[in-house]
Order: C-alpha cells, then sequence, then structure tokens
C-alpha cells in the first residue's frame, strides 16, 4: 500500500478501532473458550448480515454529503426521534462495558492502583484530553497505528498458537470445525450477546457516516470508491482478527477447565496470559500493551462518536443551541459512564452482556432505516445499491428481525 493510499484511509481503520474491542478481546475469545470453533458459524453470518447496513454509513455521507441522520430525517422526524432515544439507552452502558475492560488491562500492565474503577476515570479523562485538543484529525492518525499493530501481533499470536497445539494429544479435538447451536438458556443467551457486538453495533454505520464527513473536511479527493475502499479494508480486518481471537481462545483455554472470570482485573490477567502461553514469557509486555492499546482505541473511538451523534441529531430537530454541543455532550457521557462504573466494576460480565443484548435488540430498527435511506430517489446513480446489494440487504432484515424474536421467545 503506498503512502498516498494509507493517507486516504482513515473512517474505516476508525470504524475497525471502535469494532475490534470487547467483541473480539471479550467475547470472541469466550467463544473459542467455551466454545472451540463451534460459534465460527455465528461469527461468519453476522458480519455478512450486518456488512451492508455497514457500508451504506459511509456510501451514504460520500455519495451525499450527509450523514446517515440527514437520511433518517428525510425519511420522517419521528425516526430521528427514535434514535435519540435509543442512544440515551445505550450510549453510557456502551462507553462503562469498554472503559471498564480498558481499566482492566491497565490495572494489569501498570499496577499503581488495583482499583478497575479508579483507572477508569483516569483513562476517561486522558481520553476526553484528546478529543478537545486533538479532535478527529488525532485520532485518524493514532487509528493507522493502532490497527497495524493489533493486527500483527495477533496473526504472531495465533501461529504460535497453532504450532504449539499440534504437538498435543488433544488439538484433534480443539481444532474440530464441527459447528454447534447452543441449546441452554445460558448458551442461547451468550450467543446473542456475541452476534449482538459481532462486529460492533449497527448504530456505528451512523457514527462512520459522521466520520467520513470529517474526513472529506481534512483530504480532497475523498470520492464514493474511496471510502468503499477504505470501508472494506476496516471492515475486512474485523472479521479477519475476530477469527483470530476465536482461535485463540479455542487453542488455548478449550477444554483446559479454565473459564474467564467477570472480573476486569481478572480477566485481563487471563487475556494476556492466553497471548503468552503461545508467544513465551517475553511477550507478556508486547501483548499486554497491543491488548492496552486496543481497548484504549475503543474507548477513545467511542467517547467521540456518541457526544458527536447526539450533537448533530439535536442540530437537526432543532432544539435548543445549547444542547446541540459536542462538548456537552461529552461531558454527559462522561459524568454518566464514571457514575455507572462506581456501581457496576465489579461485574464486567454482566455488563457487557447488557449492552450487547441491547445492540442486538436494536440492530433490526438501524438496519431497516439505512436500507430506506437509499430508497430516496435523490441519491446520485453511482451511489443506488446494485440488485444483489439489495437482495442481500433483504435477507439480511428478515435474518435480524428473525433473531430478536427468537431471542425474546427464549425469555418466556
Amino acid at each position: 500500500m503506498t503512502l498516498f493510499s494509507l493517507k486516504r484511509l482513515g473512517p474505516g481503520l476508525l470504524f475497525a478501532g471502535a469494532a475490534i474491542g470487547v467483541s473480539h478481546l471479550v467475547q470472541s475469545t469466550r467463544a473459542g473458550a467455551d466454545f472451540g470453533l463451534g460459534l465460527l458459524w455465528a461469527l461468519l453470518l453476522v458480519n455478512l448480515i450486518k456488512y451492508p447496513f455497514f457500508q451504506f454509513g459511509p456510501r451514504y455521507a460520500a455519495a451525499t454529503g450527509r450523514s446517515l441522520l440527514e437520511g433518517y430525517l428525510r425519511l420522517g422526524k419521528p425516526l430521528l426521534v427514535i434514535y435519540c432515544i435509543l442512544t440515551l439507552l445505550t450510549m453510557f452502558t456502551i462507553q462503562t462495558a469498554v472503559t471498564i475492560v480498558t481499566a482492566g488491562l491497565a490495572v494489569h500492565i501498570f499496577g499503581i492502583t488495583d482499583s478497575a474503577a479508579i483507572w477508569s476515570v483516569i483513562i476517561t479523562m486522558v481520553c476526553a484530553t484528546i478529543l478537545i485538543l486533538g479532535r478527529y484529525k488525532l485520532l485518524d492518525r493514532l487509528m493507522k497505528v493502532v490497527v497495524i499493530t493489533l493486527t500483527l501481533s495477533t496473526i504472531i499470536a495465533v501461529f504460535f498458537a497453532f504450532r504449539e497445539s499440534i504437538t498435543t494429544s488433544s488439538s484433534n479435538t480443539i481444532v474440530s470445525l464441527s459447528q454447534v447451536v447452543p441449546d441452554s438458556g445460558a448458551g442461547i443467551a451468550f450467543l446473542i450477546a456475541f452476534m449482538g457486538w459481532m462486529p460492533a453495533p449497527l448504530d456505528i454505520s451512523i457514527w462512520h457516516s459522521l466520520w467520513t464527513l470529517e474526513k472529506k473536511k481534512n483530504t480532497s479527493g475523498t470520492t464514493l470508491s474511496t471510502a468503499l475502499f477504505d470501508f472494506n479494508i476496516g471492515y475486512t480486518g474485523t472479521v479477519v482478527l475476530g477469527i483470530g481471537f476465536v482461535l485463540l481462545g479455542a487453542l488455548v483455554m478449550y477444554g483446559s477447565g479454565e473459564t474467564f472470570s467477570n472480573k476486569g482485573g481478572e480477566f485481563a490477567q487471563q487475556l494476556i496470559a492466553m497471548y503468552t502461553s503461545s508467544l513465551g514469557q517475553w511477550a507478556t509486555a508486547f501483548i499486554g500493551i497491543a491488548a492496552l492499546t486496543t481497548m484504549f482505541s475503543t474507548t477513545l473511538t467511542t467517547l467521540d462518536a456518541s457526544p458527536r451523534a447526539m450533537a448533530h441529531t439535536l442540530k437537526l430537530l432543532k432544539v435548543n443551541d445549547h444542547l446541540s454541543s459536542y462538548i456537552l455532550w461529552l461531558v454527559i457521557l462522561i459524568l454518566g459512564t464514571c457514575s455507572i462504573l462506581f456501581f457496576f466494576v465489579s461485574e464486567m460480565g454482566t455488563l457487557v452482556k447488557v449492552a450487547t443484548i441491547l445492540s442486538f435488540l436494536t440492530a433490526p430498527f438501524y438496519a431497516i432505516c439505512n436500507y430506506l435511506v437509499f430508497r430516496d430517489p435523490s441519491i446520485p446513480a453511482s451511489a443506488k445499491l446494485s440488485k444483489s446489494l439489495e437482495i442481500l440487504s433483504l435477507l439480511s432484515i428478515v435474518c435480524l428481525l428473525g433473531f430478536s424474536l427468537w431471542y425474546v421467545s427464549t425469555l418466556f
């Protein structure tokens, strides 16, 4: 890849930075540890189902110069109001979930204090300072380094895990490609949580459209083709790394009798031990920093995106100008996150499960809205959906609705 093309990349890597976090480090490793490679079908299926709706974010922004929020407004003001309500219901839980995982890693790596709550506050303040001082340009530059670092470290870890596993008598069982569908209540709940944030919640498509517009402001020559290329690079990366983390969980922990802790600090120790058991003790610091950087990037991008989306939404709804401030919503998100952290700091697993299930159940709403946005006759011909993409979108909507109804039915 040339330096020129690397400079053109940005929103797609921000997408990857936001997506490659809890869904990969936590959920994918759990899937591998508990089910071996048995849930690869779920990972691949949900990535295929969600693909068109994530792609619609940069496609719409690059083609029209508008974010998906404007697209929702053109469909009807009530849809934008619903989006605003859903965001208020999920933004604090999602931010808390990613921050507490980051804090758990920081506790293990840096020590200083074993309080994940204190580390969460420190990390949140550092992220807020970066966003206030650097805004989009700094995010863009940082994410290129983070995604490349994580990709290389994960590929190396998987390679050594495979090499070690083939020397053990149980390796044939561990790497079995037999697929499973959980039938227990706990198994189904995990499957829904796993698919809910794999590779990310669908509202990130809205964030992606906003980041694409920011990229256009800072880089001339951003076109539909470059925006889609950028997206496909980021999306492919999230899928490959998702498979990588499932493999690591399966190769290192499956059948060992060891389970992941719900506490941030203990989970961090297990996660880093999983890597170092494959690479050796020399890699402890390297892998620890790579994992921390990954989660830090997720914390940073989500802390930027939710306030950016809320501020823009309220501006479009023509609410009081003071409520349409990015800084105001950044402060609100920080205060809400820090408040929740002190109540749920010891229940990381429960917190992640709640956030991912909420994301899963709201996915059909975002999928339908993103699809309907492209029914607008004013969309340029070059950006209209191909027949195959339209068919995939409709089938995917049916699947998302079906999965949601299936999950709700299990509750009763």
